[in-house]
Formats: structure tokens, sequence, C-alpha cells
């Protein structure tokens, strides 16, 4: 047997290969959409892929399963648990199995066992994995998708939040609860291997080792130390990470089938000055570092540096309307490859950034200041601080003053922004700050970014307020 372990760093996503080697297959468990990692993998174990399994319907990435059935040929086995409303409407177009708790299925000599495990979604399952081609033949590990994490467990909200099922959360908190009782009925020495990582917004203090056993996150998982239901979910509801708009988006795609990749629109090349007309009015991301963007840019673009894109663009951007890049053309794969896993279908053009960069038309700078240059005017009221981290983190501490707007939400909600005086935009170290500057200064607001941010305004022994 072949366990291979697959990580997209930009979603906290792992994904993973198994492959039997008598047999010469192999199977994709929860695939991005990029497939093309898998596939060199399998090509260089000498292995052909012939499934995609899936846990359930993802919010948070747009699925590869489809991907690999047009592409390879792949057998889909999909979960056919949970209501009507949450089935795999693509199901019908591929070659599919759909499967129930107790269903079990082979790749080779390595059997695959369904566990129901409704809770993060109605459909959740998880696969209880044995090699029967060998050793002990007994269970080994199972895939838990987004039902339990290392030091966590997948949060029941998101049907709620992001799809606007009203009452589901408490629904799935109770589901959720349920099936922990099942998890922990499992053998200590079972791996447990987990759909995603420290950074997912699946839930909430996910830890950053790949793995973990059952033993161990029955003694150590926090989630797993509720012996009481009612307790149990005052805990899993409460402090849960900002939901993404595009989540919402993504559990439609997952749920339909998601646009294969050879069906997308060519991106068409833009001068410097088709850019500039484009950015007052469409959504334009220019991916170059923070410090390059504040010296110079065009009016109204919103400065995403690459490594932040997909962490962001899935709040900022429309995924019904057209998105515009100011990037390298070296680079311009590589950001489509991310922006696509997060179903941002809509890129329509793109703009060289070394084009840009000798025009005439990067006429827009904005003013970065440390907090000790800025403490008197924020004292005295002279400016007005917007703090654009998360809630949990402004309630922890925060400027005295500031204004709690948070980085996801501002394009949305920057009508409701006082307008009267000059606005300072801070975060914790100066990097989301900077985001927030970009799209502020789009919608003519007089800003400035502070430099290093809340934690430099701390260590400046500054005054601070909870909340």
């Amino acid at each position: 047997m072949l366990l291979k372990y697959f990580y997209d760093k930009s979603l906290a996503h792992a994904s993973y290969m198994i492959g039997c080697q008598r047999s010469g297959e192999a199977i994709v468990i929860d695939p991005g959409r990029n497939i093309d990692p898998y596939l060199d993998a399998a090509e260089a174990e000498g292995l052909k892929i012939t499934g995609a399994a899936e846990t359930h319907i993802h919010a948070d990435f747009v699925s590869g399963s489809r991907e690999l059935a047009d592409r390879v040929g792949a057998t889909l086995f999909l979960s056919d648990e949970g209501p009507a409303d949450w089935k795999y409407l693509f199901a019908d177009k591929h070659s599919t199995r759909l499967l129930q708790d107790g269903d079990t299925f082979f790749v080779g000599k390595v059997k695959l066992e369904v566990l129901h495990t409704p809770g993060h979604t109605p459909e959740s399952i998880s696969f209880v994995l044995t090699d029967e081609g060998g050793g002990a033949n007994v269970p080994m590990g199972i895939f838990t998708g987004d039902f339990v994490f290392v030091g966590s467990i997948g949060r029941p909200d998101l049907l709620e939040s992001a799809a606007g099922v009203v009452g589901s959360a408490d629904v799935g908190a109770r589901q959720l609860y349920r099936s922990i009782g099942k998890f922990r009925s499992l053998p200590d020495h079972l791996q447990v291997w987990p759909a995603h990582g420290a950074g997912s917004a699946c839930g909430k203090g996910l830890g950053a080792i790949p793995s973990s056993t059952v033993g161990y996150e029955r003694l150590f998982n926090p989630a797993l130390q509720f012996h009481d239901e009612e307790s149990f979910i005052d805990y899993i509801l409460k402090d849960q990470p900002e939901t993404p708009f595009y989540f919402a988006n993504m559990k439609h795609v997952n749920k339909v089938g998601p646009e294969l990749i050879k069906n997308l629109p060519e991106l068409k090349k833009l001068s410097p000055q088709e850019a500039a007309e484009l950015a007052p009015v469409h959504i334009v991301f220019d991916v170059r570092p923070s410090k390059e963007f504040a010296a110079g840019h065009l009016p109204g673009t919103i400065n995403l540096p690459e490594g932040s894109l997909v962490q962001w663009a899935g709040f900022l951007a429309d995924h019904r309307s057209p998105a515009y890049l100011i990037a390298s053309p070296d680079r311009l794969q590589s950001l489509l490859v991310g922006l696509r896993s997060i179903g941002i279908d809509s890129v329509r053009g793109f703009a060289d950034v070394n084009d840009v960069s000798k025009s005439n038309q990067m006429t827009e700078k904005y003013l970065s200041a440390s907090p000790q240059e800025l403490s008197d005017r924020i004292r005295s009221e002279e400016v007005r601080v917007l703090d654009v981290r998360a809630e949990t983190e402004f309630r922890e501490g925060h400027i005295p003053g500031a204004e709690h707007r948070f980085l996801g939400r501002l394009l949305k909600e920057i009508k409701t922004i006082d307008r009267s005086k000059p606005v300072v935009a801070q975060c914790l170290g100066g990097g989301r700050s900077a985001i927030a500057t970009s799209i502020l200064q789009r919608e003519g607001f007089q800003v400035t970014n502070m430099e290093g941010g809340y934690r430099a305004w701390v260590a400046s022994g500054l005054p601070t307020a909870t909340a």
C-alpha cells in the first residue's frame, strides 16, 4: 500500500492518495481542483488513478473529483447520507458510487469502510482504512475530512453562517456531539488523517501537525473533553472564525458540480490604460508586495500581495462579476490556480505589472507611519482608527477608541464608515491593514497604514483596552 499526503498551504487543505501497488490502482481522498500533483505522483509511482472520494460537500475549496473523472475516468465515491437538499447533483454525469454508513469499497487490496459522521455537514462521512494486502489485516487509520482535526473538530455552523440555513447550527452541533461518540469508540491506535490543518476556517484552533491518533485526540482534543451535550454546544458554537463570503458559493458549486478547467475562458491581456479604466468600476487586484504598492499604483486597484491572495480574495471578489489582475506573466498561472481553487472563475484579464510600472498610470500612493508618529493624533481624536483584525483579536486587546472593522467585510460595509476624519488602518503587524488601506483609498478615504500594527503599539508601551 502507498499513502501519499498533499497539502495546499494557502487553503490549509490536506488531501491523500492511496495506492495499491499490486493492482496498480490509486484513489484520491478529498482532491483539490488542481489535479496535476496527483497525476504526477501517480505516474511517478507507476499507478493509475481510478477513483476519487469525498468526505462531504466542501465549503472552502473547489473539489477536484469531477476534474479527475473527466481527465482520467476516475469513479466518484460520494456520500448518499443526509437530507435531499445536500445530495451531489452531478453524480449521474460520471461513473459514481453513492455511499452510506457501513458500505465498503476497495482500491486493489486496500479496503475503505464508510462511517457516517454528520455535524459539520449532514452528509459528512469518514473512511476507515484497512490494508488487506498484508500485515495484521486490521484497521490502520481514518480519513475524517472536516469531522475531527488534530486538536479540534469541524464547526457545525457553516450551513447557517455561509448558506443561510436558519437553525442548522444547533442541529449540526447536536449531530456532531453524537458523531463524537462514534469516534471515541474507535481503537486508540487508529491514525487520524484530517482534511485541514492550522489556518483553516472550517474549525477553531486547528493544530499544525498533519496527523494524529484516535487515542491522542481522545485525551487532548479540547472538543472531545465534553460529556454533556449542552456544554459541548456552548463550546462549539462560540468564537468560530469569520466565515469567508465565498463559502456559500463553494457549497453550491461543489453540490451542482464545478465547471471543468478546460471550459473556462482565456484571459485577455490589458494595456495599462485599459487596466486604469477598469479599476474604479471592477475589482482589479495588484499582487505586488505592499511596500511597492504603497509607493505607486493605479488608482482604484486593491493590493492583495500574492501570499495573501487566496486567503482574502474570497472575501473581496464577487464570483458573479469580472475581476482582473496586475501581475507578472510568469506568475499568472499560479495565481489562477489559487483563485480557481476557491471558485473565482471570473478573472477576465490581466495587465503585465512591468508594462504598468513603465507607464504614467501609477499616480497614487499612500502613507505609512509608526505608532509613535500616530499616537498624538489618535489620542486627540484627530484621526479615526479602524482595527481590521478578527473580532476575537479585537476583544483580547485594542487601541483605545479604535473602531472594529473586520477586513473581510470592509468592502461590503464601506458606505457605513464615517468619513468626517482621516483614517488610520491597523491590524496586528501591518499586513492586513495594508490591504485595508488600499480598499479605503479606492473608496476616497484619506488613510494612513500603521506600520507594525497593534504589536508595535504594545511594544512601544502605548495604552490598550479590552472588550
